[in-house]
């Protein structure tokens, strides 16, 4: 069973949360709260697998706590709860141990799937988001970074370009897999093998090196 903390300090959002949560057999809510300083607290008292943080609270922000978790509780996989105008702290929150990061309007099943790979250690992107995202990052980039990047890419086969393209665009497997004709579980292999050759941490960091290298654009 993964053990879900859910923090957001808007009570309706944590209930429609835990609602969601609550009907997956293998997922149960076990706290709540609302606020930073309070999810650190809980995180530590009720042996959390996931922590769902959102960035905008009172008392302690989400980047705050979780700083502070990955010192009191460094087991606890952080989910970051976050909007379309947030991305300069969804990077931070990235590049300070998340998990990765969910749009506060994604899909129930989004929500279920997020919370499972964040408990099996896997990163998660949304794809709804990822594009923004890569789009802050790739911001100001240089001719000498594309052809750094192109030179990357020039491991990948043709059909793996055409699903990191597709990456790039920040699409779910499901939405990539209707695009160029293939299952979700065959887009699914793609990008394991895609972020394998290339070194990629995440779907983010091959979607900014499609970026860089010009793929798709």
């Amino acid at each position: 069973m993964i053990r879900v903390l859910v923090t957001d300090d808007e009570p309706l959002i944590r209930a429609g949360i835990r609602m969601i949560l609550s009907s997956a057999e293998d997922i149960e809510v076990v706290a709540e709260a609302a606020d930073g300083r309070e999810a650190v607290e809980l995180a530590r008292t009720h042996h959390v697998d996931v922590a769902l943080l959102d960035l905008q609270m009172p008392v302690m922000d989400g980047l705050t706590a979780l700083a502070e978790l990955q010192r009191a509780a460094p087991r606890v996989r952080v989910l970051i709860l976050t909007t379309f105008g947030e991305r300069q702290n969804v990077l931070r929150a990235l590049s300070g141990g998340s998990a990765g990061f969910l749009l506060k309007d994604s899909a129930p099943a989004e929500l279920m799937r997020a919370v499972r790979a964040a408990a099996a250690g896997e990163a998660y992107l949304s794809p709804g988001a990822t594009r923004h995202v890569v789009d802050s990052l790739a911001a100001g980039g240089s001719a000498h970074r594309e052809e750094q990047a192109r030179r990357r890419l020039e491991k990948l086969t043709e059909r793996e370009l055409d699903v990191l393209a597709l990456l790039g665009e920040g699409l779910s497997n499901a939405d990539a897999g209707q695009r160029i004709h293939m299952s979700e579980a065959t887009v699914k292999a793609y990008v394991s093998r895609i972020l394998a050759k290339l070194e990629c941490e995440n779907r983010v960091q091959a979607a900014l090196l499609a970026r860089d290298a010009g793929l798709g654009v």
